[in-house]
């Protein structure tokens, strides 16, 4: 996992549901171990139903309170929404600064964001451009603008003072070179997704996909599950 046991660490992602599909395990084992989890959730989650009786505002309502259950499962105590529109998020300076901000607020020791790069996977799946974005935005953020007092100036005037991240996990990665074991939470990581009923159409078939996605053989032959990610570690 980490190069030491964390004491709090930020989980920056695009939609409601994101960390527990992306990495609720390892969200899960860090908890175990005692660490502060912060959730920042850079969209409301407006656009993600097929449903014609469902209402942007309403689905805004439903998402959050689902975020907030499935979190809850995985000892997760802070939750951050910043509720911008759902499909539209972009890397504005805006967006940076509201970024910095929790970030110098928080003080995480390591930030778990997804992947820039990844436009798409395989053949048969394209990355959504939110979590894109959400990348983007979160290591424009932490490097250098969360550490050095130079950008934002604003936020010291708010008492919020330069702060490093040291560690980076990124989720979605094309070229993961990390693996968290998470075969003794797999359970609970499948009950948290569970709690997005609002974007389970099939959930049985959801549901297998996770695990087959996270099947793995470790070193000793034995199966296992196991959450990927490409590992940063700055200066």
């Amino acid at each position: 996992m980490a190069e030491t046991s964390p004491k709090r660490v930020m989980i920056m992602m695009a939609h409601p549901d994101d960390p527990e599909f992306f990495c609720g395990g390892t969200v899960a084992l860090w908890a175990r171990e005692g660490a502060e989890i912060i959730y920042l959730i850079l969209t409301n989650g407006n656009k993600g139903s097929d449903d014609p009786a469902m209402t942007p505002q309403l689905l805004i309502n439903l998402r959050r309170e689902e975020q907030l259950s499935a979190a809850n499962l995985l000892g997760v105590k802070t939750i951050i929404f910043l509720d911008e529109p759902d499909g539209e998020l972009r890397a504005t300076l805006q967006l940076r600064q509201q970024v910095v901000r929790e970030i110098r607020r928080h003080r995480p020791e390591i930030v778990v964001c997804p992947d820039p790069t990844a436009y798409y996977f395989g053949s048969t799946y394209v990355n959504h451009p939110d979590h894109r974005a959400a990348g983007r935005v979160a290591l424009e953020a932490i490097f250098p603008a969360a550490r050095n007092r130079m950008y934002h100036p604003e936020l010291l005037d708010e008492g919020l003072m330069p702060h490093a991240v040291h560690e980076i996990f990124l989720v979605g990665a094309l070229q993961p070179d990390r693996w968290v074991d998470i075969t003794e939470v797999m359970d609970l990581k499948i009950q948290a997704i569970q709690s997005h009923a609002s974007q389970l159409t099939d959930s049985q078939g959801a549901i297998e996909r996770v695990r087959q996605r996270a099947e793995a053989v470790d070193e000793y032959g034995r199966s296992v599950y196991r959450e990927a990610f490409r590992y940063l570690k700055l200066r």
